[in-house]
């Protein structure tokens, strides 16, 4: 992925309207998460720390798979993205 603000998309995600997951969901989402996280690392495509660390927040604000992976799209400004969602896009060296 790319490396952006981390606190400036924990600033937009809190101010986002959304339904948030259930303390036992969140947990669910964090299991799924790990192994996806592993499997990621047997291909050899290791997630950087801001990676980590983007989607640590994620989690920890209680967003859903679904909407984790609406706001990734918004936020690399890819055209299948959400435009309502209130994300700002990285800019992405060419």
């Amino acid at each position: 992925m790319s490396d952006f603000d981390v606190e400036a998309v924990r600033a937009e995600v809190r101010a986002m309207d959304f339904v948030r997951g259930t303390p036992a969901e969140v947990a669910m989402w964090r299991e799924d998460m790990a192994e996806s996280r592993a499997n990621l690392v047997i291909e050899d495509m290791i997630p950087s720390p801001n990676d980590d660390a983007f989607f640590d927040m994620l989690l920890d604000k209680g967003v859903s798979p679904p909407l984790v992976s609406q706001i990734l799209l918004r936020l690399l400004n890819h055209p299948d993205a959400d435009r309502s969602l209130p994300i700002t896009p990285v800019a992405v060296a060419v």
